[in-house]
């Protein structure tokens, strides 16, 4: 059982707890907690995204330029979200179809950002990658932020996935390892700007979704503290 309150609200699995102190170190910065969020943690995570995608429907987001379509589908939830298309990569405060604001956070996900990014101010948007059959996702950095002294807190829910992250140059060699549900990552200090992706994601590893795929939560901070009135 939870050792603390703190640990209650989080809902950490036995793995969870030993991983806050514990947590596997990837490359420098980057830090991995296999088991983060315990069955039931996920499962009330899972269902508060049910209401955020009634709230902000999933879309589709296209390159810039070229206008060719993610194999991801997407939405957020938070003060921000990050939208693409042809005219580039931004965060914005309502959703590029419906024009409405996103919806607050859940109070879970700003738990595990106390827990993994202590001492970082509070994150704006949560991205919401939702993964179908033969979705992936490049390797790329998360630059589109103002400044990057706070770190990149992702969760995952659903299937599991082979998870790829390299250095702050596109040529630097990478390591690859699975990411299953529950598990997080974090990418801050020298790896605030590691290129990372995901290869491939493996159908049927989970029961958490019931029509299958893999969520990706991803917690940012998206302005400089003192420019939030």
């Amino acid at each position: 059982m939870p050792s603390s309150k703190a640990e209650m609200a989080l809902g950490l699995s036995q793995e969870g707890r030993l991983g806050l102190t514990t947590a596997l170190g990837i490359v420098p910065g980057v830090i991995h907690t296999p088991g983060y969020l315990d069955r039931a943690a996920q499962e009330v995570l899972r269902d508060a995204l049910r209401e955020i995608v009634r709230a902000a429907p999933l879309f589709q987001p296209r390159m810039p330029r070229t206008g060719k379509a993610f194999s991801v589908r997407m939405t957020n939830c938070g003060e921000l979200g990050w939208v693409s298309d042809e005219t580039g990569y931004r965060y914005q405060a309502t959703h590029p179809e419906t024009g409405a604001q996103w919806p607050p956070m859940p109070v879970q996900l700003l738990a595990a950002w106390s827990a993994l990014a202590p001492g970082a101010p509070p994150p704006q948007a949560c991205l919401v990658n939702f993964y179908g059959d033969g979705a992936k996702m490049g390797l790329h950095q998360d630059r589109d932020e103002e400044d990057f002294s706070a770190p990149v807190v992702s969760l995952s829910l659903g299937d599991s996935c082979l998870f790829r992250v390299g250095g702050v140059e596109r040529g630097a060699p990478t390591r690859s390892l699975r990411l299953h549900s529950g598990d997080a990552i974090v990418l801050g200090g020298p790896a605030r700007l590691a290129f990372h992706g995901v290869d491939r994601v493996y159908p049927g590893s989970s029961t958490l979704l019931a029509g299958g795929g893999r969520i990706n939560l991803t917690l940012r901070r998206v302005t400089r503290e003192t420019s939030v009135r």
